[in-house]
C-alpha cells in the first residue's frame, strides 16, 4: 500500500497544506518550528484517527481554533484509491471515515498500511510501563497474522468479565465457586494470546539484534517474558491457585496482562540503564526488525515515520539506516537540514514550510 497525499486543513500549524508523497524515502526538511512533526503527526492521525504525541486529540487543533483535520490517500495493490479523514472538534467530539462514510476500526485497518513512528515522545516504547510495550507487540501479531488480530480484543474482555466478578466477591456479594466458569474463559483466551506473543519475539529476535548491532548496541536482545506460560489447562490451574488472592485483591493478578517485553543490551534492561542514546537505537531496532519480519513474510510494510531521527547518528550508522529502508515499503524522515541526511535519501525532498496551497516530493 502506498499513500499517494496528505492534507491538514487545518492541524497545530498547519492550514490548508496538501502534499503528495511519493514511493520509497520522502525526506522532509526544514528548521525547527515549521511543522514537521506537525506533518507526519497529520498522516498518522489521518490514518489511525490517533495522535503518537498526545492522548488527547483536541491538542491538534490550532490555538484559537475549534477544529483539526487531516485527509490521506491511499493507494492499494490493486491501484484502487481510498480516502481516510480524521477530525476533532471542541463541539462534535471526534470522527474518522473511510471515503466519507464511518467505518469500524477493523474495516479501517485493511485499507492502509500499518503506521510505525520513531519520534522522541515514542521512547516510552522503551522505557515506558509494560502496557506499551505489551500493546505494540500484539499490534505486530495483528499485522504479521491477521487472523490473529482479535486476541488481544478477546482476551480483555475475558479478564474484564473475571475482574468484574472478582470485584464483587471482594465486596462479599456471591460465591467463589461461580469463578470457575470465567477462570475456563480466561485461560482459553490467554493461552492463543500467549503462543502469539512467543512466536512473534522468536521471530523478531534475530532481525533486532542485526539492526541494533548495526546501531551501535552491543550483545542486543530481545525477550518475551510471560507471567502465565502454558496449555489453556495449565493457565487456569494457575489462576485456581491463586483465587484467594485475586478474590482478596478484587482483580486478576496473574496472566497475559503482565506479561513482559525485555529489551536488553549486553545483558542490562534498556530499560533501567540504558542512556538516551541507546534507548533511541533500541527502539528504531524494534521497528526495523518488525519491517524486515513483515517484508519476510510478505505482508504489508509499514509505513515509517521517522522524525529527527539522524541527529544522534554519526554518519557511517545513517548510511546503513538508510540502506535498510531502501528494500520497499514507504518511509519518511524529518531532518533540519540535508546535510544529516545521506545523498540516497533525497531523491524526495519535502521543504517546509510546503506552500498554503499545494506542494509536491521534489
Amino acid at each position: 500500500m502506498l499513500v499517494t497525499a496528505i492534507e491538514a486543513t487545518p492541524l497545530r500549524s498547519l492550514d490548508r497544506v496538501r502534499i503528495e508523497l511519493a514511493p520509497g524515502i520522502v525526506s522532509v526538511i526544514g528548521p525547527n518550528g515549521t511543522g514537521k512533526t506537525n506533518l507526519i503527526e497529520a498522516l498518522y492521525f489521518a490514518l489511525t484517527g490517533r495522535s503518537f504525541r498526545t492522548s488527547d486529540r483536541r491538542d491538534l487543533i490550532p490555538f484559537g481554533g475549534s477544529l483539526a483535520r487531516a485527509e490521506a490517500t491511499v493507494r492499494d495493490e490493486d491501484g484502487i484509491e481510498h480516502r481516510l479523514m480524521a477530525a476533532v472538534s471542541r463541539s462534535e467530539g471526534r470522527r474518522h471515515l473511510l471515503d466519507g462514510s464511518p467505518a469500524d476500526p477493523a474495516t479501517i485497518a485493511r485499507a492502509r498500511p500499518p503506521v510505525a513512528v520513531f519520534a522522541p515522545d515514542r521512547l516510552s516504547l522503551v522505557k515506558g510501563p509494560p502496557a506499551e510495550r505489551r500493546a505494540h507487540l500484539d499490534g505486530f501479531v495483528a499485522a504479521r497474522w491477521p487472523a490473529r488480530g482479535e486476541l488481544r480484543k478477546r482476551f480483555g474482555q475475558a479478564v474484564a468479565q473475571r475482574n468484574a466478578l472478582l470485584s464483587r466477591l471482594a465486596a462479599g456479594y456471591g460465591s467463589p465457586t461461580e469463578l470457575a466458569v470465567w477462570d475456563s474463559g480466561f485461560a482459553n483466551a490467554a493461552a492463543p494470546l500467549v503462543e502469539a506473543r512467543a512466536e512473534a519475539v522468536a521471530e523478531l529476535a534475530g532481525p533486532f539484534n542485526r539492526a541494533a548491532t548495526e546501531l551501535g548496541l552491543e550483545d542486543a536482545a530481545l525477550e518475551y517474558a510471560p507471567r502465565a506460560p502454558g496449555s489453556a489447562e495449565e493457565i487456569r490451574l494457575g489462576l485456581e491457585e491463586r483465587r484467594e488472592q485475586d478474590i482478596r485483591l478484587g482483580r486478576s493478578s496473574w496472566g497475559p496482562h503482565h506479561d513482559e517485553l525485555k529489551l536488553t543490551s549486553a545483558g542490562k534492561s534498556l530499560r533501567r540503564f540504558g542512556s538516551q542514546g541507546q534507548q533511541r537505537a533500541s527502539l528504531l531496532a524494534l521497528l526495523f526488525a518488525e519491517r524486515e519480519a513483515l517484508l519476510a513474510a510478505r505482508r504489508v510494510v509499514p509505513l515509517l515515520l521517522l522524525d529527527d531521527v539522524m541527529s544522534e547518528l554519526d554518519p557511517g550508522r545513517r548510511d546503513r539506516l538508510v540502506a535498510r529502508l531502501d528494500d520497499g515499503g514507504q518511509v519518511l524522515i524529518t531532518a533540519a537540514d540535508e546535510e544529516s541526511v545521506p545523498a540516497t535519501a533525497l531523491e524526495n525532498v519535502i521543504r517546509m514550510p510546503p506552500l498554503q496551497t499545494e506542494s509536491a516530493a521534489a
